[in-house]
C-alpha cells in the first residue's frame, strides 16, 4: 500500500514538473538588445504631454513613489499575501531605470509582464489590464517616461518566500489567468460609454482594486467590481451591489471622480483620494464624464428608480429619532466628538459635512473605511478644499472606535450589523 502511494505521489510531483517545465517554454521570453536612451528632443511635447496625463490616469506614481523619494524612482513596497514587492525605478536611469529600454521592451513589459531581461513580472503590476492600451497611448507613455529626470534608485529586496519567488513559475501563473487581448469597442454603446470602459479596464486598472482576488492573487472570474479589502481599507462594488442608499448616477460619479466629494455618498479618502486628486486631476472632463458614463452602466444606476428627495429625507429623519433614543457609548461619543460637524438638521447634506445616512462608508459591507476615517481623519490635502476632519486615533481606545461605529451603523444604515467591530479597530490601527 505504501509503495502505490509513493509511486502515486512520484508521479504527481513528476506530472507538476512537466506542467510547470511546459507552462514555462510556452512563455519563454528572450532578452530584448539594450539601446542608448534617446534624448529628450526625440519626443514631441505634445506627446510627452499627452503621456503625462494618461500616467496621471494609471496612477503610475502611486506604486512607483516612494513616500519621500523621487517621482518613478521605485523603492514602494506594495504589500501582498505572498510577501512585499517593490516598485521598480521606470525613470530613464542607464543603471536602475528603464534607460536602456525599447520602445519594444516598454511594451512587451505593460503588455505581458515580461521585463526587458526576459524574466516574468509579478502580477501585482496590473499587465492583466495594460494589455489593453493603444499603441497611441503605449507610445505617449514610453515618451513621458524617457523624459522624466533619470534618479540612481535600486528598490529593495522583495519578500516574497522561496519558491514562490522563482520567476518561471509566473509562467504559469499566465497560463491559468493571463489571457492577453487588445481592446474591443462595443458596437452596442455610444462613444462615451466606450471610452470609459477603454480607460476604466486598461489604463486606469480599476477593477485591480474593486474585484475580489482567489487564492492565487487573480481576480475572480465573473466578479468583476464587486469589491474588495484593499492596504487596510475597502473597494466598494462598483455594480448594483453596492449598497449605498443611493444611486452612483453618471452626475454623482464624475462630482466624485473630479473634485473627491459628493454631498450623497461622501468623499474620497485612502489610496481613492489619491487616485482623484493626484492621478485623474490632469484628465480632461470628457475622460472623467466617460468613466461616470461607464461605471454608471456598470452599476446600473438608470434602472433604480429612486426618489433622492425622499431618501435624503428619511434618513435625516432616522438619524435624528435614533439619536433622541439612543444613549449608549457609542451615541455619547457622536455627540461629542461628531454632532456639530455631521448634523443636518436643516435636510439639506452638503460635502462638506456628510450626511452619514447617506455615507457609503457607514453602508459599505466591510467597516475597514469608516474606522480608517475616525482613527485618523481626512486631511485638507486629501479631500476637495474646505474638508477637513480630525482623526481620533489619540483619543479614542478601540472599544470607543468600534462603538462609535456599531452606533452609526445601527443609527444611520438598515444594513446588518457589523461583526467583531473591536479586533477590526486594532487591525487598522496596527496597520494589519
Amino acid at each position: 500500500m505504501l509503495k502505490k502511494i509513493f509511486s502515486g505521489l512520484l508521479l504527481s510531483l513528476a506530472l507538476l514538473i512537466v506542467a510547470a517545465l511546459a507552462a514555462y517554454l510556452y512563455y519563454w521570453r528572450p532578452a530584448l538588445a539594450p539601446i542608448d536612451p534617446p534624448a529628450a528632443t526625440a519626443f514631441s511635447p505634445q506627446v510627452v504631454e499627452r503621456g503625462r496625463i494618461l500616467a496621471g490616469m494609471g496612477n503610475c506614481a502611486a506604486c512607483h513613489t516612494a513616500q519621500g523619494g523621487a517621482d518613478y524612482a521605485g523603492g514602494h513596497g506594495l504589500a501582498t499575501p505572498f510577501g512585499t514587492i517593490y516598485a521598480t525605478n521606470i525613470t530613464p536611469d542607464r543603471q536602475t531605470g528603464i534607460g536602456r529600454w525599447s520602445l519594444a521592451a516598454f511594451q512587451r513589459a505593460m503588455r505581458e509582464g515580461v521585463g526587458r531581461d526576459g524574466a516574468h513580472l509579478y502580477p501585482v503590476f496590473p499587465y492583466t489590464h495594460f494589455n489593453l492600451v493603444s499603441d497611441a497611448d503605449m507610445t505617449a507613455l514610453y515618451a513621458y517616461f524617457m523624459t522624466r529626470p533619470p534618479v540612481y534608485a535600486v528598490a529593495p529586496a522583495n519578500s516574497v518566500p522561496f519558491p514562490l519567488n522563482l520567476r518561471p513559475l509566473q509562467a504559469g501563473w499566465k497560463l491559468l489567468f493571463f489571457k492577453p487581448a487588445s481592446y474591443q469597442p462595443d458596437a452596442t454603446q455610444g462613444l462615451d460609454w466606450n471610452r470609459g470602459r477603454y480607460l476604466a479596464e486598461g489604463l486606469a486598472h480599476c477593477a485591480a482594486c474593486h474585484t475580489p482576488r482567489n487564492a492565487l492573487g487573480a481576480e475572480l472570474a465573473g466578479s468583476s467590481y464587486l469589491g474588495a479589502s484593499i492596504d487596510h481599507w475597502y473597494a466598494p462594488a462598483l455594480t448594483s451591489a453596492n449598497t449605498a442608499p443611493l444611486p452612483w448616477t453618471q452626475d454623482e460619479l464624475y462630482a466624485f471622480l473630479r473634485t473627491g466629494a459628493t454631498a450623497l455618498h461622501g468623499v474620497a479618502a485612502g489610496p481613492m483620494s489619491a487616485v482623484v486628486h493626484e492621478g485623474m486631476g490632469a484628465s480632461s472632463d470628457s475622460d472623467i464624464r466617460a468613466l461616470a458614463t461607464y461605471f454608471a452602466g456598470v452599476a446600473g444606476a438608470e434602472q433604480r428608480q429612486i426618489d433622492t428627495d425622499t431618501v435624503v429625507k428619511a434618513g435625516i429623519a432616522r438619524s435624528q429619532r435614533v439619536s433622541l433614543v439612543d444613549n449608549d457609548r457609542g451615541a455619547s461619543l457622536y455627540v461629542a466628538a461628531c454632532a456639530s460637524c455631521h448634523s443636518n438638521s436643516d435636510g439639506r447634506p452638503v460635502a462638506l459635512r456628510p450626511e452619514l445616512s447617506l455615507n457609503s462608508a457607514v453602508s459599505a459591507p466591510d467597516p475597514a473605511n469608516l474606522i480608517q476615517v475616525i482613527l485618523h481623519g481626512i486631511s485638507k490635502d486629501a479631500a476637495m478644499p474646505g474638508v477637513l476632519m480630525p482623526g481620533f486615533g489619540a483619543s479614542l481606545t478601540d472599544n470607543d472606535v468600534a462603538q462609535l461605529a456599531a452606533y452609526l451603523r445601527r443609527s444611520r444604515s438598515p444594513q446588518p450589523a457589523w461583526m467583531n467591530l473591536e479586533a477590526a479597530v486594532a487591525r487598522a490601527r496596527a496597520g494589519k
